[in-house]
């Protein structure tokens, strides 16, 4: 992907919920005087480089936003609270915004399991929850007038996926996905469209999301076990590096077998080691997601990322900055 627009496409994102605010507090009548505005940020393990990225880009589109409005009426504070990677916690974080804090929207929080719970306290709290990550299909189906979910379903690649096993003529497929809602949200449309293209689906592999090193070769193993040579993969990359890894130490990834990565393993490649890269380049197949610029009309931001600003390191956005995902 070239870098650019794509490549601050959070930031650009950002940019965007600001003008929103902007706007639906002018058409309240307020006047000129500078109106601050509480908006809660939920993010996973705040010390963590994607998190990082994801706070810049973020601080980007703030900077960019008000940089070309000078004479905006607002003033967005964030309260940014760390979900600890965990429901409960962000649960909680996001009651602590909405009671404590009394912000009048949250931005996140990352995954799917995650925005469930959050959803229905902003619906209930009459506060907008926008989630830039959270793609599980099953979110849908929450009827809610206070959930905008800015980032791409998951089941928009079952087609481009199928595509490519019906153009090599595989007539079985088995999906190997984490067991959580991330996971199983798009089976039902994966399973759909390889059946479409004639294709059988003999069985689903679900990895729970703490499977031990022990479960992860004993399911490769039954794998082997089975005619179906061609694995879909949707899962986490931290869960799916540690898969692929099994997978090469049992010479699983020669020519015998067929491996295709979703887009929420494709688009966090370089989050990966280096090892798990080079598996991953020589051996497998991925769905990635493309933006065309040229069909969105996204304000472009000024600044450019720099390696370094007051002698502090700033992470490279990468595919976390350019497509965020649950992953």
């Amino acid at each position: 992907m070239k870098m650019g627009k794509a490549t601050n496409l959070f930031g650009s994102f950002f940019f965007l919920v600001c003008l929103s605010i902007e706007f639906s507090l002018v058409v309240r009548g307020q006047n000129r005087t500078t109106i601050p505005v509480n908006v809660g940020v939920v993010l996973d393990d705040l010390d963590s480089t994607n998190t990082k990225v994801r706070l810049s880009c973020i601080n980007l589109g703030l900077s960019d936003f008000y940089t070309s409005r000078g004479s905006s009426t607002t003033r967005l504070a964030l309260s940014i609270r760390d979900s600890r990677e965990d429901v409960v916690d962000a649960a909680a974080a996001a009651l602590d915004l909405i009671k404590n804090d009394q912000v009048q929207a949250i931005l996140g929080p990352k995954s799917s399991m995650q925005a469930n719970f959050v959803i229905e306290l902003g619906d209930k709290a009459q506060v907008p929850i926008i989630s830039f990550s959270a793609t599980s299909p099953s979110l849908t189906s929450i009827r809610s007038s206070y959930f905008f979910r800015a980032a791409q379903n998951d089941s928009s690649q079952v087609k481009a996926i199928s595509a490519v096993v019906q153009a090599f003529g595989w007539r079985e497929a088995v999906p190997i996905y984490i067991d959580n809602e991330y996971g199983q949200g798009v089976i039902p449309y994966l399973v759909d469209a390889l059946q479409e293209v004639q294709t059988r689906v003999p069985y689903r592999s679900a990895i729970p999301p703490e499977a031990t090193d022990d479960q992860l070769v004993a399911e490769l193993y039954k794998l082997m076990t089975m005619q179906t040579r061609v694995f879909i993969v949707h899962m986490l990359p931290s869960l799916g590096s540690r898969l692929f890894a099994k997978a090469q130490e049992m010479d699983m990834m020669d020519r015998d077998y067929v491996w295709i990565m979703a887009s929420g393993m494709t688009n966090h490649l370089t989050t990966m080691n280096a090892s798990v890269i080079s598996v991953c380049a020589n051996n497998l197949m991925g769905e990635y997601s493309l933006l065309d610029p040229s069909t969105f009309d996204l304000p472009s931001l000024s600044s450019s990322i720099p390696v370094k600003k007051t002698g502090v390191n700033r992470p490279h956005p990468g595919g976390v900055g350019q497509r965020p995902s649950d992953a």
